[in-house]
């Protein structure tokens, strides 16, 4: 069964944290210059929400821009955490159950990354290649039958 830890292990270690006292304007810039869409919000070590796309498009859309608002007003103050051990089943059914496209992993109170709506489709894609070349190899060996039948 692949877990959460498996796919980090694969996407890498890099964290991008912001916290909830940043201008959202520079939440829109950490965002765009590493090319991620969301951030985990982190306040005296502790994770006290999330940030992505959706909560700052929803802000500009309804203010006209980004302004001098902070990322503590617009975040999602109570995101769904996974941890190392959570299975891809449960991510993937939290992610739909939940709408979010990224869950922060946490190991107890520590951060040990994000994973995305794309990360789950990667990893699954990878271990449906897996499975279909393990059959493939088996089918390739699998016994054949004599034509003939066995002498006693």
């Amino acid at each position: 069964m692949l877990k959460v830890s498996e796919i980090l292990r694969v996407k890498g270690d890099t964290l991008y944290t912001a916290s909830p006292d940043m201008p959202v304007s520079q939440a829109v810039q950490t965002m765009s210059e590493q090319d991620i869409g969301s951030l985990v919000i982190m306040e005296f070590g502790t994770l006290t929400g999330m940030l992505t796309f959706r909560e700052i498009i929803r802000h500009m859309h309804a203010h006209g821009g980004a302004g001098e608002t902070t990322i503590r007003s617009i975040m999602d103050d109570a995101p769904v955490s996974v941890s190392p051990n959570t299975s891809a089943e449960e991510v993937q059914r939290l992610m739909l159950e939940k709408h979010a496209r990224y869950i922060p992993v946490m190991d107890g109170p520590t951060l040990m990354g994000v994973i995305s709506f794309y990360d789950m489709a990667q990893a699954i894609v990878a271990a449906q290649q897996f499975e279909n070349n393990m059959l493939k190899a088996y089918i390739r060996d699998w016994p054949t039958e004599s034509a003939e039948p066995a002498k006693s």
